[in-house]
């Protein structure tokens, strides 16, 4: 038969250990594999990410030199601007724009220039609508200009005459030797820099255009001088030529209908005594007229009438007498024939 063992502590050990301390023994943490696997993958992670931060620390030290020597070789004179290729240009000066160009691009050189920039500058020179401009590598610059076309000669607020595009911008003053079109264009906004502004600029020549083609070929083009477009939604036309004070309102419809009513109706009122003093016709409330009179005027001249009518008339029928001189007298006398039959 087996018998049980029974293993006893000793207690010589325990006490020995407990007297050397003075207190109570306590067992020593240890970190299991779980803990210790997560240490080392840790460290593991570290070393794997170290030269991975070497290369972009030198990458981006690579960038920085790369970059200052770009900035370098950019502005140095092999990318100076050597020449400017100009083409478009009829009106504007193609001297002046190459040298825009050049005085723009001097300090950048070509290869740094900014073409937005520079095409933008362009487009605010006269004459130029758009401009596009590239690099012509290494030291050369393309310039493609679309010019502003005259269409409408328009009457400024200091009464001279200048020439207005499509986009109701003005282009330059007129020459004595343009050839002008059938009447002008009063109301234009010289001041425009809002966009409402400088778009109700282009409704007043778009208006303009469609009315000039349209009285061309009706043939009235010829009896208006201006039409006034201030407000472009309220068409006022004046007259030329003996009818240069009247002024015609054909209002937002119907203009060369309403433009050769008023013409009709002008033309027979001009013989009646009211005639010569018409200044206004509206046209905006039918196919009647409302005549607009200078009442002021009418009124002064027919006072001036009535008061020469009321000055006395004296007649005289017998001529005043001649009073002669004796020289008079004979030369009269020498001038005379002499009888005939009679001796000295």
């Amino acid at each position: 038969m087996l018998k049980e063992q029974v293993v006893t502590p000793r207690a010589g050990r325990g006490g020995a250990a407990k007297g050397k301390s003075g207190g109570q023994q306590r067992p020593v943490r240890r970190q299991n594999r779980s803990s210790a696997a997560k240490s080392g993958a840790a460290r593991v992670n570290w070393r794997a990410l170290a030269p991975l931060l070497i290369k972009g620390v030198l990458a981006v030290l690579v960038g920085v030199v790369f970059f200052s020597v770009y900035r370098t070789t950019a502005s140095s004179s092999f990318f100076a601007v050597r020449a400017v290729d100009v083409s478009g240009a009829t009106r504007a000066s193609k001297d002046d724009l190459a040298s825009l160009a050049r005085r723009a691009a001097a300090q950048s050189g070509v290869w740094d220039a900014d073409l937005n920039a520079l095409s933008a500058e362009l487009e605010r020179q006269p004459w130029i609508r758009s401009a596009v401009v590239s690099r012509v590598l290494p030291s050369g610059l393309r310039v493609r200009v679309s010019e502003r076309v005259p269409r409408v000669v328009a009457r400024a607020a200091n009464g001279r005459l200048a020439w207005i595009d499509d986009d109701g911008v003005l282009v330059s003053q007129v020459s004595p030797d343009d050839e002008l079109p059938a009447f002008f264009m009063r109301g234009w906004d010289a001041t425009a820099e809002t966009d409402a502004a400088r778009a109700d600029n282009r409704r007043r020549v778009t208006k303009f255009l469609e009315l000039l083609r349209e009285l061309e070929s009706e043939g009235v083009a010829r009896r208006v001088s201006e039409l006034n477009l201030d407000d472009w939604r309220d068409v006022r036309a004046q007259l030329a030529g003996g009818d240069a004070e009247v002024e015609v309102r054909l209002g937002r419809e119907d203009y060369t209908t309403r433009l050769r009513n008023a013409l009709t109706t002008l033309d027979a009122q001009r013989s009646q005594p009211h005639g010569p003093y018409i200044t206004h016709l509206d046209m905006t409330r039918g196919k009647s007229a409302v005549i607009g009179l200078d009442r002021a005027t009418m009124q002064r001249d027919r006072a001036a009438r009535d008061r020469e009518a009321e000055k006395p008339v004296t007649e005289n029928n017998n001529p005043p007498r001649q009073i002669r001189t004796a020289g008079q007298r004979d030369e009269g006398d020498e001038s005379r024939p002499k009888r005939n039959g009679r001796s000295g």
